[in-house]
């Protein structure tokens, strides 16, 4: 079901004893430039907590569906919260693997899926999530697109990460770099290829034009160096040209990411996770976005992990959750405008 671009954006609290809290309340304090109402799924007596230790003037006040919202109201130092998940005790410690915290970021992304399907909300933004946390909780999803693109039931999905330079599309997400190399076939390719200009388009991008780094050293120099290049690679490249996408290469890893940054290319495929992060996260995470393509709604997450070694201590920076908040607002208004057929995207 489609979701009114008025309809409220949720944010998900993440893990309560990571970073998640503070990011929020700091965000919910901060002027606006998005007409957007928010909605925070998550603890509420946590968020109060993490306000008034900051020393934040914040009201914080309950609902129980999105539809109560005041969709006028985007005022700083007011938020909605819809308390979901297992109550959470006043010490929860912050900074430690726990699994209460894990169930309840669990709970927290869960219950805002059932919102986006419904269609009462245009878009999810999520705090991070803590793998040993859920694990501990005895949930074996490895991350946030996997939970998303199993309870949407989709299977063509991939995780985008952007910031104001670069667009860059993974092949493989969390895999061990045996496991991805083993991975790369033509069809995963060609999927990931697809999903980047499902992205672009996503942005308003109407013709985009789509870098595909290399798997090997050189993108193979011709076979001296891999044969995934030449055999798996550049074939699946030449299928997409045929569907009619913009894409090229395979492109050297160490040198497409910069011309992208140049303005050479709209987005960039790279082959696994660490060739296609380092580079948008090295640009600063504070202005970076993870973006869960092929979902059949808007998702956009912070550039960044639970960070318990700062949570709970007053420093965290929600600039990468600001950062966040906007893209989803943009990828709804321009989803709302001229969103072609088949194309659903969210943003680790």
């Amino acid at each position: 079901m489609s979701a009114s671009p008025r309809a409220p954006i949720a944010i998900t609290m993440g893990d309560p004893a990571g970073v998640g809290p503070e990011i929020i309340v700091r965000l919910a304090c901060m002027p606006r430039a998005g007409t957007t109402p928010l909605l925070v799924i998550g603890d509420i007596e946590r968020l109060r907590a993490m306000a008034a230790r900051l020393g934040l003037a914040l009201t914080l006040f309950p609902v129980q569906h999105p539809s109560e919202l005041d969709m006028d109201d985007t005022t700083p130092g007011r938020m909605a919260v819809l308390p979901a998940g297992p109550s959470l005790p006043p010490d929860l410690p912050y900074g430690q693997v726990d699994a209460r915290a894990g169930a309840a970021a669990y709970s927290y992304v869960s219950r805002a899926i059932d919102f986006a399907l419904e269609g009462s909300i245009s878009a999810i933004v999520t705090a991070p999530l803590n793998k040993a946390a859920m694990a501990a909780a005895g949930i074996t999803y490895p991350g946030h697109t996997e939970i998303l693109a199993d309870r949407a039931g989709t299977q063509d999905f991939g995780m985008m990460l952007a910031n104001d330079e670069l667009r860059v599309m993974l092949v493989s997400i969390h895999l061990s770099l045996r496991q991805a190399i083993d991975v790369v076939t033509p069809e995963r390719e060609l999927r990931a290829i697809r999903l980047a200009a499902r992205a672009c388009h996503a942005y308003g991008i109407k013709h985009p034009r789509i870098a595909v780094a290399g798997l090997n050293p050189h993108a193979g120099e011709g076979g001296l160096f891999g044969h995934e290049d030449d055999a798996i690679i550049a074939p699946a490249i030449a299928r997409a040209r045929e569907e009619g996408i913009d894409a090229s290469g395979p492109w050297p890893g160490d040198t497409v990411f910069m011309n992208a940054r140049r303005g050479h290319f709209d987005a960039v495929v790279a082959q696994y996770h660490d060739q296609g992060l380092i580079p948008v996260k090295y640009l600063g995470v504070e202005n970076g976005v993870n973006i869960t393509v092929g979902l059949p709604f808007v998702r956009t997450s912070v550039d960044h992990g639970t960070a318990f070694d700062i949570a709970g201590q007053g420093v965290a920076d929600p600039s990468s959750l600001v950062y966040a908040l906007k893209q989803a607002e943009a990828m709804v208004r321009a989803g709302a405008e001229n969103r072609p057929a088949g194309c659903n995207t969210g943003q680790r």
